[in-house]
């Protein structure tokens, strides 16, 4: 198996046929145990999937479902046979204190979900026809979840509570976590209605909405059986600074352009850094800016750092640093499912070398799999990221 060539002082790329290859030095990345923060081992073993798109052909159609325990809205992530990696995750919302006149309603308004334009025209065109704001906003939310600017805020409030000190209960003030997100204030200080009304959409939909795992799961060298329900975490309070302002943290994600001022969460899942020692080391420089005037969706950098470290607690580094994907896994993970072969490998060497000016990949390479099956080799940067 070849390796990357990391002995060049300036990062670079080359392409031969089918071959590419990135490489760079990590002299410019060591870091110490202060510049790093850890995320939970299992949360990253299953983000990925948790938080794979409609487009995924693993995810099965949402659907609306009733038992004995209540009313629920769930989108089922189904294994895949080809890799353990692929678990099986189911994400739900429970719908809470609905009469059943409620529940008839919402049927018919499930009705006019168009899921073929979800796919097709994107997922605001497939909720055009349904008339209730709190039903378009909960769909939205359950198709969407964990997007990269979802999965941005999570890596963000794992650094404050690494800061914090304070076990998985993070506090933390909304203007600052925008900024952080690399958003623009306006001119009186503060920041857009869209903008902080999408914010507190997406932490109630990271409030809301639990993940169902019923697959094994790696513990250290053996392979263990466990069924639990999280959520990623649990709004504990909110406060609001001007007093006579009406709010309401569910009203204000599913009707209303609102924002609570600061918000203290429980991670829920923290078993890791707080009592495991299970878990993922990042970079605290780690960029989680998103980019003016796009798709959260198109945020690749982010779902393939994701995915490495994902796939980092699942399959043991050969040599201590090298990781070898299937570029077919790759490609449907980072959601590059269309049959334009040449964008998408554009986007994702593209990617890929984004992470290496950054320093995570020292060395990405293609190589000849079985059956003509092509893998990716990459030359992960410990300095920036590593299991712990």
């Amino acid at each position: 198996m070849g390796k990357s060539d990391v002995s060049k002082k300036e990062p670079s790329i080359t392409s031969s046929g089918r071959s590419r290859q990135v490489s760079l030095t990590a002299e410019s990345y060591a870091t110490s145990e202060e510049d790093v923060f850890p995320v939970d081992g299992q949360l990253m073993m299953v983000l990925p999937r948790a938080g794979a798109s409609l487009n995924n052909p693993d995810v099965q159609l949402p659907i609306l479902r009733s038992d004995e325990g209540g009313y629920y809205l769930e989108m089922r992530v189904e294994a895949d046979a080809g890799d353990t990696s692929e678990v099986a995750v189911t994400r739900r919302v429970p719908l809470d204190n609905l009469t059943s006149e409620e529940w008839q309603d919402l049927k018919t308004q499930y009705a006019n979900l168009d899921l073929q334009a979800c796919t097709d025209q994107g997922i605001s065109r497939g909720l055009e026809k349904i008339q209730d704001r709190k039903v378009q906003r909960l769909f939205m939310a359950l198709l969407t979840f964990l997007n990269p600017r979802q999965v941005s805020i999570v890596l963000y409030l794992y650094k404050q509570a690494a800061k914090q000190g304070a076990g998985p209960l993070v506090s933390f003030r909304s203007n600052d976590l925008l900024e952080t997100l690399g958003y623009t204030r306006t001119k009186d200080g503060g920041f857009a209605s869209k903008l902080r009304s999408q914010l507190n959409r997406d932490l109630v939909a990271l409030h809301r909405t639990e993940l169902v795992l019923a697959q094994s799961l790696r513990k250290g060298n053996n392979i263990g059986a466990k069924v639990m329900i999280k959520s990623v975490l649990r709004i504990k309070d909110y406060e609001i600074d001007n007093v006579p302002r009406d709010f309401d943290l569910a009203k204000a994600a599913d009707y209303t352009y609102e924002l609570a001022d600061a918000y203290t969460v429980g991670l829920e899942f923290f078993d890791g850094p707080g009592r495991t020692g299970d878990y993922v080391l990042f970079a605290s420089d780690t960029d989680i800016t998103q980019k003016l005037g796009s798709n959260a969706k198109s945020n690749y950098k982010t779902k393939l750092l994701i995915y490495l470290a994902s796939r980092m607690k699942w399959d043991a580094l050969q040599d201590g640093q090298y990781l070898v994907i299937s570029k077919q896994y790759l490609f449907k993970n980072l959601d590059l499912l269309g049959s334009n072969s040449s964008r998408n490998n554009q986007i994702f060497w593209r990617t890929v070398e984004e992470l290496q000016q950054e320093g995570y990949v020292l060395g990405a390479q293609e190589l000849p799999g079985k059956k003509k099956v092509t893998n990716i080799q990459f030359q992960i940067n410990a300095e920036r990221i590593r299991c712990h």
